[in-house]
């Protein structure tokens, strides 16, 4: 594959402290499109710093309508879907370069989570389709999140990207308290049957925060990485228990708005 048919996509707001670090490693593409919801911080004086950024902005209405309209400003035949927090190592360039493409539409790749620059031994952060061409892609919107759908095969890259979010501590609580709601809102309007196992669990409001922290901490062996360890399992943990709270929430509504 040659790396020129290839656009990274990077959606921002606010971004200051992650930008610089995933534009460094994106400075072998021959354009960056970098998708703005009009942030208020340093993102912009970073973004055109790189003199590979195509800056557009936008006002956010969904994760996947940012992206979607994303599609549209590329030209490239190839979009490599990346969040800010995204560092793309070396090795995964080296395996671009060698790539047969003719054998899939799009490739998904694994992620090293890491805590402020320190690589854990494993995260619950799932793969996820990041490589793909933009022809055969269309973004939908899912839970809190959003993926990407792509019409034809999807291969395995053998390299990794490090998720290394360094935003404040105060941000994520306010981040995860607003996918929360969202999210406890897509579990209760989805028929049971239609969840997956971990929703299953997730709705079952008491087993998913006791289960997350045993899981990453004793059977992923957090344990051994430490504090940044400890503080991925507390995360984790919270955010379950945030979500827990937000169904409990509802159940109680719910049973205070029956007739007595």
């Amino acid at each position: 594959m040659n790396l020129d048919e290839i656009t990274p996509m990077l959606l921002t707001y606010n971004e200051e402290p992650n930008l610089g670090r995933a534009l460094e490693k994106l400075k072998w593409a021959k354009q960056i499109l970098v998708l703005d919801s009009f942030s208020t911080d340093k993102t912009k004086e970073i973004a055109k710093s790189c003199p590979q950024v195509k800056w557009v902005q936008r006002k956010f209405d969904s994760f996947a309508g940012q992206c979607n309209f994303g599609l549209k400003q590329i030209e490239s035949e190839w979009v490599l879907s990346m969040d800010c927090d995204y560092i793309v190592r070396d090795e995964l360039v080296e395996e671009l370069k060698g790539l047969r493409v003719e054998v899939a539409h799009g490739f998904r790749a694994s992620f090293v989570y890491c805590i402020w620059g320190h690589p854990l031994r494993a995260t619950l952060y799932p793969p996820r389709t990041v490589l793909y061409r933009r022809e055969k892609a269309k973004y939908q919107d899912e839970g809190h999140g959003h993926r990407v759908d792509v019409d034809g095969r999807i291969g395995e890259l053998r390299g990794k990207i490090e998720h290394d979010d360094r935003k404040s501590l105060d941000r994520w609580f306010a981040s995860q308290n607003k996918y929360m709601i969202i999210e406890s809102k897509n579990l209760l309007s989805t028929p049971m049957n239609e969840l997956k196992l971990q929703d299953r669990l997730r709705r079952r409001i008491i087993v998913a925060p006791w289960l997350v922290f045993f899981y990453t901490l004793i059977w992923q062996r957090l344990i051994l990485d430490g504090w940044p360890g400890w503080y991925y399992v507390f995360q984790r943990v919270l955010a379950e228990t945030m979500l827990a709270l937000r169904l409990a929430e509802a159940k109680v509504l719910g049973s205070s708005s029956k007739p007595s």
